[in-house]
This record gives structure tokens, sequence and C-alpha cells, in this order.
């Protein structure tokens, strides 16, 4: 199974507003490996970079200003990303800003069927827990001692390795071999009975006898009003 685990960065919060997408970060997997493909791409917002998200991420207008407009790229984008579920740390932010510039490109957006959340997972494995990619990172003993600053490249390797693991970790993939290696014949022997071995006695009945029963039935007829036997 071929799935593409994505981060974005971008100039803010909300693209209904005017923030744009100004970096993308795909990492593919099959059957839960990386296979070493990635695409990844930096877009000229054609707007300013306000301070708060440049801390977070370090990109610059400066920096920004000769990168391609997302539209220009958007035909590699899609072949990259093909018909795979797409994975990403707060899916619907992502999901919000690459359906905002497809629909500048005139492009039809993202499937929503095709989105998996690693917070909502791990808000079900975790519950109470903390859920960003730091936290989670370290509780699956993720190494991010590189991570100064956000980046979509590197958040998404990040996330590949933790979605890994919230998916069964590097077990998945074993299993056992289909034939057996032969190994040396066992042979059973029957113990012999101990001398001291107490005499083997049948199991004793555990049904009552009828005359238990009928005393039984004599008790229970005595009771004032058992609640078993209420009708009402």
């Amino acid at each position: 199974m071929r799935e593409i685990i994505f981060d974005t960065e971008t100039t803010g919060f909300d693209p209904r507003t005017g923030d744009r997408l100004v970096e993308i970060g795909c990492i593919e997997l099959v059957d839960r490996r990386e296979t070493g493909i990635t695409f990844h791409g930096y877009f000229n917002p054609e707007r300013d970079m306000p301070a708060g998200a440049e801390a977070i991420h370090g990109l610059s207008i400066q920096f920004l200003s000769d990168k391609p407009l997302f539209a220009s790229r958007v035909d590699e984008l899609m072949e990259f990303l093909g018909d795979a579920p797409l994975v990403a740390h707060n899916a619907a932010f992502d999901f919000g800003f690459v359906n905002a510039e497809l629909a500048r490109a005139g492009r039809p957006a993202l499937d929503m069927a095709r989105m998996c959340c690693t917070v909502q997972m791990a808000r079900k494995l975790h519950p109470g827990a903390k859920h960003s990619l730091d936290a989670l990172c370290t509780r699956y003993g993720i190494d991010r001692s590189h991570r100064v600053k956000h980046g979509a490249l590197l958040d998404a390797e990040l996330l590949a390795h933790l979605y890994i693991e919230m998916t069964g970790g590097r077990q998945i993939g074993l299993g056992l071999a289909a034939t057996p290696a032969a190994g040396p014949a066992i042979t059973v022997v029957s113990a012999a009975p101990r001398a001291d071995a107490p005499p083997f006695r049948e199991p004793r009945p555990h049904m009552a006898s009828t005359a238990e029963r009928a005393r039984h039935a004599e008790f229970v007829a005595g009771l004032n009003q058992p609640l078993w036997l209420d009708t009402v």
C-alpha cells in the first residue's frame, strides 16, 4: 500500500483571509516503509511574510521571492500524490491550504476522504496527553535534535517515523518463515508412574441427587416471598 506523509509551511493560519502556502514536503511510504522518494517545494506566496510565521519556519520573503508559484509545479505535485492516502499532523490545516492553492490554480480539491490525521490517531491512543509533533516524538523515542525550526520536509520525515511507530512500529512486515527450518528430532518418552504417587480416583459426580433436590425445593418453599419467585 502506497501512502504519502506530508507537511506544509504557510504565511499564517487561515487561507480564507489571504494566508498562503510557502513550502510542502512529501515522503512516500510503501507498506509502511520509506522508499526514499520525496517531493519538496518552496513557493512564492506573492505577499509579505508576517514576523510571527517567519519566526516559526525561518522562511523570509527575500528567500521566497525567486521561488516558483504553486501553479507552476501543481502538475508535478499531483502526479507525485497520485491517489494515495495522505497523512498529515493536524491534517485539516494542511488540506485547507493545499486545496486553497489548488482552487487558485483552477484544479479540483483533494478529496477529504483521503485524509489521515495523526493528531486524531494520537488522541485515541493517548487520551489526555500532549499531541504536538515534538511531544509525540519524545513519547516514541524519535530523535528530533536536528529540528531547530519547522520545515516541511523535515517535519514530514519525523511524521513518517512517528506514523510508522503509531501503526505498529518496526514489527510491521516481520513474518514467520513459510517453512520452518528442520530441527533435530525429539523423542517423547512417557514417564513411569512414581512409586509414592497417590492412588487414582474416578472423578466425583457433581449432579445433585433426587433426595438433595427434594430437600432444596422444601427449603425454598419455606422462604418468605423470595425475589426470584416474584412474578409482579
